[in-house]
């Protein structure tokens, strides 16, 4: 979908795409190839409930008069296609309804039009820390990454999708990167080297983090649970923690490559790492599987 620039959310579209190309002075490639690489986002909740076929009954959009009216348009025409694995329950197929969170991206197209599209999904309740019916992984312990000294002075910031693999104890066994989102532009070995950044001091926290495992239900037999979680590095103009993004805000960001760790089934891997909010956490391959494209032809 292709739309006009307008409004105020787009202008802060762009006033972040400006800062991004001006933080890119030392880049070795040219403009062109700079703005092929920024794209802005945000996220979108909602809620779906799906037909015992599979199909989308209905679907709920939070707060629609804070979003781009693109935005809830690019929605009403894809969703409608979506179809879903059916929900089985004691053998039969059921109504089912889960919590919705869609990636939308927006990418410059020429001539002061923009490219929108759903880049990912979740479709399922966000992981709980107090689930008094013992049925979901919980966080315990989840202390929060100290800020890298080297990103903080260079003024990088961004964002590490972070997947644990959590054992019966509750302690993290693996901990992967799946993706590093930047919010500054740079060389392709600039960038490199600031996710790598990044992503070890995400990860040197999370490997600390404890889980509550599951005690009841079919879950509590299981001898592993894969959780993902967005750790966002961001850092105002003061050198404070920014607060978190208004909900219908664009966000311009330079997306890192996707990666799958080994140790992840196929099924895990349904879904999208970017499709949470920062604070997040999620039980991977748990919820709604999506088996049409997000972006319906």
């Amino acid at each position: 979908m292709a739309f006009n620039r307008g409004g105020e959310n787009m202008k802060r579209w762009l006033l972040g795409v400006f800062c991004l190309l001006l933080s890119g002075a030392a880049l070795a490639a040219g403009a062109d190839a700079v703005r092929k690489r920024v794209q802005a986002s945000m996220l979108v909740s909602g809620a779906v409930t799906v037909a015992p076929d599979g199909s989308l009954k209905s679907y709920v959009v939070d707060h629609p008069e804070q979003l781009p009216a693109p935005v809830v348009a690019l929605i009403a025409r894809d969703a409608p296609r979506w179809r879903f694995a059916p929900v089985v329950r004691d053998g039969e197929a059921v109504l089912a309804k889960a919590a919705m969170s869609l990636r939308i991206v927006a990418m410059p197209a020429g001539d002061g039009k923009y490219t929108l599209g759903i880049a990912g999904s979740h479709f399922g309740q966000p992981a709980s820390n107090d689930d008094p019916t013992g049925r979901t992984i919980g966080a315990k312990q989840r202390q929060a990454p100290a800020y890298p000294r080297d990103a903080a002075r260079a003024h990088v910031s961004g964002t590490v999708y972070v997947v644990m693999r959590v054992n019966r104890t509750g302690v993290v066994d693996e901990e992967a990167a799946e993706q590093v989102n930047l919010d500054e532009v740079g060389s392709d070995v600039e960038m490199r080297h600031w996710r790598t950044v990044l992503a070890d001091a995400a990860l040197n926290a999370a490997r600390h983090w404890t889980f509550a495992p599951p005690t009841a239900g079919p879950e509590a037999a299981r001898s592993a649970w894969q959780v993902r979680v967005p750790i966002t590095f961001r850092l105002s103009e003061w050198g404070h923690p920014e607060p978190a993004e208004k909900y219908g805000d664009w966000h311009a960001y330079v997306p890192g490559p996707r990666n799958t760790p080994p140790w992840m089934h196929e099924r895990s891997s349904s879904g999208s790492a970017d499709a949470l909010a920062a604070g997040g956490m999620v039980e991977v391959g748990k919820g709604l599987q999506l088996i049409t494209p997000l972006n319906g032809a």
